[in-house]
């Protein structure tokens, strides 16, 4: 009896060391030679979605390939670590816009406030994929501040798809917004 209970903590101990091994073959892979070996391995570990990464791919935010960047960035956001939260506020000054859109996005994933002042910047954008995430992440956050930058670029935004997603996250601000006022009604005549 005493040895089925020893094997699955075995295996456990096994699989948490093939997981580290994993997690450092992709590390290790973000300094290949090779573009689409770094731009898959900043990917995979934004899906593994391991803390040992961070770093790493905070480094790769300044990968010469763009492809690397905004994935290391969407990848940070998916992560969730706040170690993570300065490095995309200034990466959303790239000349790149694809990394200040990937930028854009991990911040909206880490629902950090401090975000939301250069996000609603970044709705006047001169590239749409830079607004549309922009506004998604603004969105994810959920700060009423962007409430009014949102409804007007949902508004006067001359791309149809930054349109609806400027209108998808104000009204996601404002579900958002009724729900903590409908919890507060509901605590205060609890009392």
């Amino acid at each position: 009896m005493a040895a089925d209970n020893e094997e699955p903590l075995d295996i456990k101990f096994i699989d948490l060391n093939v997981r580290r091994r994993n997690i450092q073959a992709y590390i290790d892979l973000l300094k290949s030679p090779h573009l689409d070996t770094r731009w898959k391995a900043a990917e995979q570990l934004g899906i593994i979605g391991d803390q040992t990464a961070v770093l790493p791919l905070i480094e790769s935010l300044r990968d010469p390939f763009v492809d690397v960047a905004w994935l290391a960035a969407k990848s940070l956001g998916s992560i969730g670590d706040a170690r993570a939260v300065e490095p995309l506020l200034q990466a959303l000054n790239s000349t790149e816009p694809w990394l200040r859109a990937g930028a854009a996005l991990g911040l909206g994933k880490l629902h950090d406030i401090r975000a939301v002042e250069p996000l609603i910047a970044l709705l006047g954008d001169p590239k749409k994929q830079v607004r549309k995430h922009a506004a998604l992440a603004l969105g994810l956050i959920g700060d009423e501040r962007a409430l009014s930058p949102l409804e007007k670029a949902a508004q006067d935004d001359v791309d149809e798809k930054v349109k609806a997603a400027a209108a998808l996250s104000a009204r996601m601000i404002r579900m958002k917004s009724e729900a903590s006022r409908e919890g507060e009604s509901a605590g205060d005549s609890e009392e």
